[in-house]
């Protein structure tokens, strides 16, 4: 039994030969494209895949579309971006658990491992868990940047990791992307406010995904948000041992930070109906 691939695209022709040579091993490709105006769409189709496209309105109201309308050939699904690769090692361990018949569990958490400037940001911007592998019926994903993982089943966690190369278009690219991402955390942390207590008792949960939602979730009520992010990856994570990468990363971090409060700022005072600046 063999998976499908996910893709998710936009003005990827620089990145998307790499990620597609990396899981060549698959026989169902599917691309879900954002409006690419470069040669994405030709390299997709030039080298078998599936080809989709819609006007990008979020994240998880992305990849819900792709889950509600997108007949994958195969019941499991492996979900990765342009700039990431598929290595060996996860690709035996993904395609064990889809051949095992018995298998109990609906979607498994991935860790990945994150480059910049030709170092593994190995505490920097450690491997963590992120939601990769699942059957489509039983996943929606909320959050328009970094969406939350709604799951009906059981759920378990990846020992191998992907590779990412969140900086293979620069740092200007990486810079205008998060401008964009921290208009989104910015409304996110609004409803948050609103909508979302902190539920204390899953600080403590025995599950790691299930503590890391609600330290996000804790973060958007804390004040000096960036200095401590910047404190929290820089010293007490250990990205310091990253070496200069790791300092420019960190540093990096605090930044995409103020903008989300600055933006914060000025919705609060849009919802007070007072003038902006």
């Amino acid at each position: 039994m063999s998976v499908s691939i996910f893709i998710q695209t936009l003005n990827e022709e620089a990145n998307l030969p790499g990620l597609l040579d990396s899981v060549a091993w698959a026989d169902d490709i599917v691309v879900l494209d954002s409006l690419s105006t470069d040669e994405t769409e030709s390299i997709a189709r030039d080298r078998g895949c599936r080809f989709f496209k819609r006007e990008y309105d979020g994240r998880g109201t992305h990849q819900n579309w792709a889950m509600e309308n997108i007949d994958f050939k195969y019941p499991w699904v492996f979900y990765l971006d342009a700039d990431e690769r598929m290595t060996d090692e996860l690709k035996d361990e993904i395609l064990t658990i889809a051949s095992n018949l018995e298998e109990k569990r609906v979607a498994f958490y991935c860790g990945r491992r994150n480059y910049f400037q030709n170092t593994w940001l190995k505490h920097a911007m450690p491997p963590g868990h992120i939601m990769r592998f699942f059957k489509p019926p039983t996943i929606r994903f909320k959050r328009k940047a970094n969406p939350v993982p709604i799951i009906d089943g059981e759920v378990g966690y990846l020992t191998s990791h992907f590779l990412h190369y969140n900086f293979s278009k620069g740092l200007r690219e990486w810079i205008e992307r998060h401008n964009r991402y921290s208009t989104y955390e910015a409304e996110e942390t609004m409803r948050a406010l609103r909508e979302q207590p902190v539920r204390w008792g899953n600080l403590f949960s025995l599950d790691g995904a299930t503590r890391r939602i609600e330290i996000k979730n804790l973060s958007f009520r804390l004040p000096f948000r960036p200095t401590l992010r910047f404190i929290y990856m820089y010293l007490l994570k250990g990205g310091f041992l990253d070496g200069r990468a790791g300092l420019t990363y960190c540093k990096l971090l605090k930044m995409y930070e103020w903008q989300i409060v600055l933006k914060v700022r000025e919705l609060k005072r849009e919802a007070k109906e007072m003038p902006k600046g």
